[in-house]
């Protein structure tokens, strides 16, 4: 049987495609499988919290600002508490009379002059003004914002002379101390993972790899994912690295499932 014009044609280019060589961009390079295997990272403070206000109240004078450093137990903030320091003297001369009255009645408790239930009904007043006094003393202590740990002002959420409810954020404070590295990894990994292992991070913001270390493993599996996510120390602080860089991690040691 004679071919046909088509089959010819059909033939031909089938030939073709088998004897043409190869496009090197079509196959996967080292470097493509190095990325690949390159697990992402994003650096975290050792400590980060919100400041919120413990009141409600107007905003006096602010002591710091966005991006200044604060030492622990610096005032960042305070209120306008001429109301919160009047009940406190109120509750304070509240207690010393009720400690006054309480003597007078165990005196004449010893002169049979009143009973024994007068007596036990001042003590009972004295505990309850020195509540009041207590309370008083710790509503005079929100009237200042305190940094609970040495960092920087990540953000301010407030303005001075602002009057603000009980629970409104005033400040971000993250720690000035080392640096945590997050990652997840597939968890068929775990059997060789080990706090300890070394690893290897590039951090995108900064172009340069530093070393760490494996310091924690959760306890727990992402069941959707299939990760485990570990925890990691840089191995020295490094002043050229701040919260919220990310990067890529590499184990220095073969980590295989």
């Amino acid at each position: 049987m004679r071919k046909t014009a088509l089959e010819s044609r059909f033939g031909a280019l089938l030939l073709a495609c088998l004897i043409l060589p190869v496009n090197a961009d079509d196959t996967p390079s080292a470097s493509t499988l190095d990325s690949a295997s390159a697990i992402r990272v994003l650096l975290a403070a050792e400590l980060e919290t919100t400041l919120s206000s413990q009141m409600a109240g107007t905003l006096g004078e602010m002591k710091t600002g966005f991006g200044e450093h604060v030492a622990k137990s610096e005032v960042l903030a305070r209120f306008n508490c001429n109301e919160a320091d009047a009940r406190s003297k109120v509750a304070a001369a509240e207690l010393a009379m009720a400690k006054q009255n309480l003597e007078a009645k165990k005196q004449l408790r010893q002169l049979n002059a009143v009973g024994d239930i007068e007596v036990s009904v001042a003590a009972t007043e004295v505990q309850k003004a020195d509540g009041a006094r207590a309370m008083g003393v710790a509503q005079s202590g929100y009237c200042q914002v305190l940094a609970p740990f040495s960092g920087r002002i990540a953000k301010v959420y407030v303005k001075p002379y602002q009057t603000v409810t009980a629970g409104t954020p005033l400040f971000d404070l993250v720690s000035d101390g080392n640096l945590k590295v997050r990652l997840n990894v597939p968890s068929n990994l775990l059997k060789t993972l080990k706090p300890g292992l070394p690893l290897q991070v590039s951090i995108h913001e900064t172009g340069k790899t530093y070393p760490a270390h494996v310091s924690a493993i959760n306890s727990r599996v992402d069941a959707v994912a299939q990760t485990v996510e570990l925890e990691a120390r840089l191995d020295e602080k490094y002043p050229d690295l701040i919260a919220g860089m990310s990067g890529t991690a590499r184990f220095n040691q073969d980590v295989q499932p």
